[in-house]
């Protein structure tokens, strides 16, 4: 079995009613909180929310490269635990987070690695001393279950970006220093390099439908994001900028998943719509196969909102770091968007 099929269509059918509403099953916004500044010197958390670390050396370089940041690091009691295919159970995993969201020391923290996992903590985790303690978390992939729960239960804005163990190459470097440090409006553009090429071809953005509009940043990874589907972890989707990334998902997953979110109301709902990286998500053997194209002028294109596909976010060694609950304004024509506001305290 695919690691996130496991959604099948009598669950589906069993959570949508409970999705498109605006019934009790969706938590009601609690207002948007920032967390408190980052800056050198401070202590960063390492915690493992969702599977395990293979090889010792990766925890190694994870502290390694927070040290070389400038952070002091700490780690959570089982970040280096197995239970399976899991970074320790539920409830050890869990108890991290919040241990580190509730240590007045602790500035930052950090996921080691995604994988998967991440939602079972959801009914564990403290939503009210995350909302006492509002402090930066920074993650992506499998992390999505815990950006989107801590926002629609706490209200707190967090990171989506590398994890610890990812790479720590001068682009992510750079974008963590201006983003934290710095604390600078960003405005992610990608990168775009031709090489020996004619024309550039790596990086590239094309538009869906042109446009500008602003709203609050969500969404995340799409498998991980549908899987939360009938919980009261969504975030709620009125007037908000959705970006989606995924891996290892051939096109007709993605066309299914895309479909849960129109069934569910979602996309009728959302400003704007960005949609990163689809890595390695070719088409298997059989009958053939959509186009990523044709899926995205299917779903997307109709709903007449600006939206491109190409950001530099997802399963990409270079991603950009977004604020997800962060206010950003998107130009569809241009393939960029930026940070209308500060996403600190003070």
């Amino acid at each position: 079995m695919h690691r996130r099929d496991f959604i099948g269509s009598a669950a589906l059918a069993a959570l949508l009613p409970l999705v498109g509403g605006s019934g009790n099953a969706i938590a009601a916004p609690r207002g948007r909180l920032l967390p408190v500044p980052l800056n050198p010197g401070d202590t960063v958390a390492l915690v493992s929310p969702s599977s395990a670390t293979d090889e010792r050396l990766s925890l190694q370089l994870t502290q390694e490269a927070m040290q070389a940041l400038g952070f002091k690091v700490k780690t959570g009691a089982h970040y280096a635990a197995r239970r399976g295919s899991l970074a320790g159970t539920d409830a050890e995993r869990a108890g991290d987070l919040n241990t580190m969201f509730a240590d007045d020391e602790v500035r930052a923290i950090v996921c080691v690695r995604g994988g998967s996992g991440a939602a079972r903590l959801l009914p564990l985790l403290d939503y009210d001393a995350i909302r006492a303690n509002p402090k930066v978390l920074l993650g992506y992939s499998d992390i999505t279950a815990l950006h989107n729960a801590i926002l629609s239960q706490a209200g707190l804005v967090t990171f989506h970006g590398p994890i610890g163990a990812g790479s720590w190459n001068a682009f992510n470097v750079d974008q963590f220093r201006r983003l934290f440090f710095e604390r600078e409006l960003m405005r992610y553009e990608n990168v775009v390099d031709a090489g020996d090429e004619l024309v550039p071809r790596k990086h590239r953005t094309l538009t869906i439908t042109g446009g500008k509009a602003r709203g609050e940043l969500v969404g995340g990874n799409l498998s991980v994001l549908v899987g939360l589907a009938g919980s009261r972890y969504l975030p709620d989707f009125d007037g908000r900028i959705l970006f989606l990334e995924d891996v290892e998902e051939a096109p007709y997953r993605i066309d299914r998943m895309l479909t849960t979110l129109k069934l569910m109301g979602a996309l009728d709902r959302i400003a704007g719509f960005i949609f990163g990286d689809c890595t390695d998500c070719d088409p298997g053997e059989g009958f053939g196969s959509l186009t990523l194209d044709q899926i995205f002028d299917d779903h997307i294109k109709p709903l007449g909102i600006p939206a491109y596909r190409g950001a530099m976010i997802g399963h990409l060694r270079e991603q950009f770091i977004v604020p997800h609950g962060g206010q950003v304004e998107m130009d569809a024509d241009a393939g960029t968007f930026r940070m209308l506001e500060p996403v600190f305290q003070g």
